[in-house]
């Protein structure tokens, strides 16, 4: 990467709900300059929780915003650089929660992110060769979660596979206003995921998410997993 390291930190038990969708709901939050990105001719949006930890923004901790959850709703699209001459993957964010309110101020003033801050808690346990990782979020006085009991060793993404389509999209975008797209790379190596015995999804998408999302509440996931994750790196934007 030649552009300078914006944020640094870790990425952990990422766990990943992937509903497939029709195209015409995304379309109004597609940023200018980039594509719906298709799975075997499917669209996705997907819920993801997972652990935030050891953050650095420049280098630099800001204490008492070093480890948290982050619960986020997703998707995907990928963007043509005619410098490079090649196709960029990214991921567009619907809406971000994180309990840290200056996170949230400098993802949104800088990234023009969709941050939001709301209590949050999660929790991990390994017990009985079993891993239990839990992430839940408090609006309106009622709790969110995203859930799920998994095998404890962690296995290499397989090629070609719906995994390593949702995890390895390396670019970020979002719109600047209206017409002008803001782009960020982020950096991390090839992701392993954990095996799922069973998940349990409670989470309110309208509220949190508007009327567009409402039909994801009766909904289910064409698939759910876990990975662990990795160091990441998200690095400065760019206006396309």
């Amino acid at each position: 990467m030649t552009r300078n390291k914006f944020l640094s930190a870790e990425w952990r038990k990422l766990i990943m709900a992937n509903y497939a969708v029709d195209p015409a709901v995304l379309l109004p939050f597609l940023p200018a300059k980039t594509e719906l990105d298709y799975f075997r001719g499917s669209c996705f949006v997907s819920l993801v929780g997972f652990l935030f930890k050891d953050v650095k923004l420049k280098g630099m901790r800001i204490p008492g915003h070093v480890n948290f959850p982050e619960v986020n709703l997703r998707f995907y699209v990928k963007h043509f650089d005619t410098v490079q001459n090649k196709w960029k993957r990214g991921v567009v964010f619907i809406s971000e929660i994180v309990p840290k309110p200056a996170i949230s101020f400098v993802a949104n003033t800088l990234y023009n992110e969709s941050y939001t801050t709301l209590p949050m808690r999660y929790s991990w346990e390994t017990k009985d060769g079993e891993l239990t990782v839990q992430y839940g979020w408090k609006k309106n006085k009622k709790w969110n979660s995203l859930e799920l009991i998994a095998e404890t060793t962690a296995i290499a993404l397989e090629a070609g596979s719906q995994e390593e389509f949702i995890t390895e999209h390396f670019w970020g975008y979002s719109t600047r206003r209206k017409g002008v797209t803001v782009e960020y790379p982020v950096e991390h190596p090839r992701w392993e995921i954990y095996k799922v015995k069973q998940y349990k999804i409670d989470c309110r998408f309208e509220e949190l998410y508007g009327p567009a999302f409402s039909f994801l509440q009766t909904e289910h996931p064409v698939s759910v997993f876990m990975a662990e994750g990795s160091p990441v790196a998200i690095y400065a934007k760019r206006i396309l």
